[in-house]
């Protein structure tokens, strides 16, 4: 058992506890706060880094729960300081979070580096919060905690459940075919989002929580927990205590993550039947543990993880009727012969040991083994000579009929392309055919935007077609569904194979081997790709700059060159 830290080895007291002139002037701008020796002397100094804003409805609650953290800490005999950060609405940011992920993600580390912090508890819950919350401090490796936001309440319209995205996409289809009318459409508007909180599908927030907890960053069951429950803050108090012991017990992230834990935290997403964003960010969180993991691992373990979580979008049910089926301890529970349950936690306890007593309490929206929502895993990872790297299909959320299909392709340039062509009602379309997007990736987007659930064209649309086989360099939100094929590595902005399909080619997808294949010859392709320009970068300046010269592709989970290697950095000098 590792020995328990004394105050004079804590970080903070670098800053605090030492007699020179520095220290004077770090103490004297605390008292100028109005704090006092005793409220940081020999304590752990806890950053709480809160992504709470105005703009972020999802995290609405952040800051009473920041609040809520701090009396923990209090409680726990630490001094807590609260640290804004970067928030990332997912509906408010644009072109896209993706394109902010990285730079949370490197505030969050130099918070924590250029502050006099022992430990952290990290408030996120929105789509792209918790992996850079985490790559952050994973990086920094200070003792931390996550704190999940947790999903907002259900939705409902005229007697109907409404799902976050899920049932955006739904409607919208419905309104374009003439449906359901324009008042319909307002009042499920006013109706599909009741409460603070994240979407409450199993897209990409819920499923970045529930990894979170999959690889023992969190309480258990912290992630299943809905926003607005009372459960809610008493698990934030609860966070704020914990830190100040894990601070004592130098349990940092690179003593919790390990290769069984990611493998722990696939197994689940699988499982849950989780968001595809997902895989590029355990890709990145991964790397940023120096552990390496590439798309095949993805592909070996949801070849024997079933889907039992019956969960939008590949379900009926949402996140709420989630926490009330006995949550993420229940359906680990289920799946416990396919975890490594001695895989440590930041409870101080293995995972297995959080597990005990877990049930499952609705067994029509966690099911049981032998009766699973979908035989494999949430998602199928294709390669071919379209994606040489490989790209990403969730077949639990497509038609079955496009799990095998070939047909000709209807390439879009980049996204402005695409949407002056969908609408058109004499567009040469049929239900077979392939739609292509172009220029949506990691460099072409910028930043990979969610725009791989291409809309069915209008005409389509019209006389009843709701699903089409879709392929882009994009991601798409975890609330979508379709058959859609995404983030096909490399991208097109950088010359790979998907920048030169064009109108009329065919291309065949074949789930059951992995494989997606555009129909043309070696040297007609080779050919195509001789004769391709590169355009010209997005950005000439700034972030998007610094984003275009260092982003990596999909399958390299899309962190910076110059942060996705593991290895320490220099502590700053105070003097």
């Amino acid at each position: 058992m590792t020995k328990r830290k004394i105050p004079t080895e804590l970080r903070s007291h670098r800053w605090l506890g030492v007699q020179d002139l520095r220290a004077f002037g770090h103490r004297s701008r605390l008292r100028q706060s109005g704090f006092d020796a005793e409220d940081w002397g020999g304590k752990p100094v806890i950053a709480i880094v809160n992504t709470w804003s105005d703009i972020n409805p999802c995290h609405a609650h952040l800051r009473t729960r920041a609040e809520e953290v701090k009396r923990g800490v209090l409680q726990a005999g630490g001094f807590p300081v609260e640290l804004p950060a970067m928030s990332l609405a997912e509906t408010f940011v644009k072109p896209t979070t993706m394109l902010y992920r990285n730079f949370l993600a490197m505030e969050t580390e130099e918070l924590l580096r250029s502050h006099p912090i022992d430990g952290a508890v990290l408030l996120g819950g929105c789509d792209k919060t918790t992996p850079a919350l985490i790559m952050g401090a994973i990086s920094m490796d200070l003792p931390a905690i996550y704190v999940p936001a947790g999903p907002m309440l259900r939705g409902h319209w005229r007697g109907q459940t409404l799902g976050s995205g899920s049932d955006v996409w739904k409607y919208w289809d419905e309104k374009r075919a003439g449906n359901i009318t324009e008042t319909d459409w307002s009042e499920i508007e006013n109706g599909i989002a009741r409460s603070f909180g994240t979407c409450m599908t199993m897209g990409t927030a819920a499923t970045m929580m529930s990894i979170a907890e999959a690889l023992g960053l969190t309480l258990p069951g912290a992630s299943s927990i809905p926003a607005a429950d009372s459960g809610h803050p008493r698990m934030a108090k609860a966070c704020g205590r914990r830190i100040v012991e894990m601070v004592w017990e130098d349990l940092t992230p690179s003593r919790i993550l390990s290769r069984a834990s990611f493998d722990n935290a696939i197994t689940v997403h699988m499982a849950l039947g989780g968001s595809t964003n997902a895989i590029v960010h355990l890709v990145a969180m991964a790397r940023r543990a120096g552990i390496a993991l590439d798309l095949k691992r993805f592909d070996e373990i949801s070849r024997r993880v079933p889907v039992v979580a019956n969960l939008r979008p590949a379900g009926a049910y949402l996140m709420e009727d989630f926490f009330y089926a006995g949550g993420l301890r229940a359906l680990m529970a289920i799946i416990a012969d396919k975890l490594d349950l001695t895989c440590p936690t930041v409870t101080g306890q293995t995972l297995g040991e959080g597990l005990a007593s877990a049930q499952v309490h609705l067994p029509e929206v966690i099911h049981p083994l032998s009766k699973p929502v979908y035989a494999e895993g949430a998602t199928a990872i294709l390669t071919g000579n379209l994606a040489p790297r490989g790209c990403v299909m969730k077949p639990a959320a497509a038609e079955p009929r496009f799990l095998r299909h070939r047909g000709p392709v209807l390439a879009f340039e980049d996204y402005d392309h695409m949407a002056r062509e969908i609408e058109r009602d004499d567009l040469a379309v049929t239900p077979d055919h392939v739609l292509v997007l172009k220029n949506a990736g990691p460099k072409g987007g910028p930043g990979m935007p969610e725009w791989g659930m291409l809309p069915i064209p209008r005409k389509l649309v019209r006389t009843g077609t709701r699903d089409m086989l879709r392929i882009s360099d994009a991601r798409m939100s975890g609330t979508s569904y379709g058959a859609c094929v995404l983030h096909v590595a490399p991208e097109s902005f950088v010359g790979g194979p998907l920048a030169v399909v064009q109108t009329g080619d065919e291309i065949e997808v074949d789930v059951s081997s992995r494989r997606i294949h555009l129909h043309v010859s070696e040297e007609e392709l080779a050919r195509r790709l001789a004769a391709w320009r590169a355009p010209a970068p997005r950005y000439a300046r700034g972030y998007g700059a610094m984003f275009s010269s260092h982003i990596g592709q999909a399958d390299e989970g899309c962190d910076f060159d110059f942060l996705a290697a593991p290895g320490k950095i220099p502590e700053p000098d105070i003097h």
